[in-house]
C-alpha cells in the first residue's frame, strides 16, 4: 500500500495549495538507515507557506483521508527551520536560515545523494555511526529515510543543541567519517538542516518522541 500511495500522492501534492516542496520517503528496517527497507513504514516531508495551508491539507485533503483509512499509526511533527545549508534536487527547500537563538530540543535532517562509485564506502560506515549516535548523551530518536539507496537521509531528535554538536563534532569516530566523506567526495549533493519543533501529535512505534 505504501508504494501505491507514493505513486498516487505525487500529482496531488504538486497541486496542493501552499506546498512549496515535498518528498515521499521510504524508511529503513526498524527505523534505521539500512539497505533493507521497512515496507510498512514511510513518510512525507512537506514545506508549507503558512500554517493554514498545512491545516487544510491535514484535515481535508484526500491524502489525509487515505491515511485515516489505511494506516494503523500516524505521527506528525511541525518544524521551523533555524539553520540550513546545501541543496536537495538543486533546491533550498528550507531557505537560508541561520539562527543561533534556540537552545531547546533540536531536530536535525541530513541528506545526501551519494556518488554511485562511493556507495560501498558509504554503506560500510552507516551501522557504526548509527550505533554511536544512539549511545550519545541527549539522543532522543532517529529515523533512516530516503528516496533510493543512493539518496539517503537521517532524521534525528536531540535534547538540545549542545548534545547534538557533541556527537557531530566531538566524537572521534564520527569526525573521522565526516572527513572521509569530504576527502573522498562521497556526495554528489547534500543538505544539512536544523529545526525547532513546534508541535507533535500522533505516535510512532507506540509513542510520541516529544511527549515529555
Amino acid at each position: 500500500m505504501a508504494l501505491l500511495a507514493m505513486g498516487m500522492f505525487r500529482p496531488r501534492l504538486r497541486s496542493q495549495q501552499g506546498c512549496t516542496f515535498f518528498k515521499l520517503l521510504g524508511c529503513g528496517k526498524v527505523g534505521t538507515l539500512q539497505f533493507k527497507p521497512d515496507w510498512c513504514k514511510w513518510g512525507l516531508l512537506g514545506v508549507w507557506n503558512e500554517r493554514p495551508d498545512f491545516d487544510h491539507f491535514y484535515k481535508q485533503s484526500s491524502i489525509s483521508g487515505w491515511w485515516d483509512r489505511f494506516t494503523t499509526e500516524r505521527w506528525t511533527i511541525l518544524l521551523e527551520p533555524i539553520q540550513s545549508r546545501g541543496t536537495w534536487d538543486g533546491e533550498e527547500p528550507f531557505g537560508k536560515s541561520n539562527r543561533n537563538d534556540h537552545n531547546g530540543t533540536v531536530v536535525v535532517l541530513t541528506r545526501a545523494t551519494i556518488r554511485l562509485t562511493k556507495l560501498k564506502r558509504f554503506w560500510a560506515h552507516v551501522a557504526d555511526v548509527e550505533e554511536l549516535m544512539k549511545k550519545s548523551d541527549g539522543y532522543l530518536m532517529s529515523l533512516g529515510i530516503g528516496e533510493f539507496y543512493h539518496r539517503a537521509a537521517t532524521f534525528s531528535i536531540w535534547r538540545d543543541k549542545d548534545s547534538m554538536q557533541a556527537f557531530a563534532y566531538q566524537r572521534p569516530q564520527h569526525v573521522a567519517v565526516i572527513k572521509k566523506t569530504r576527502d573522498e567526495h562521497w556526495h554528489k549533493e547534500d543538505l544539512f538542516a536544523r529545526f525547532k519543533p513546534l508541535e507533535s501529535f500522533g505516535t510512532i512505534d507506540g509513542a510520541d518522541p516529544l511527549a515529555e
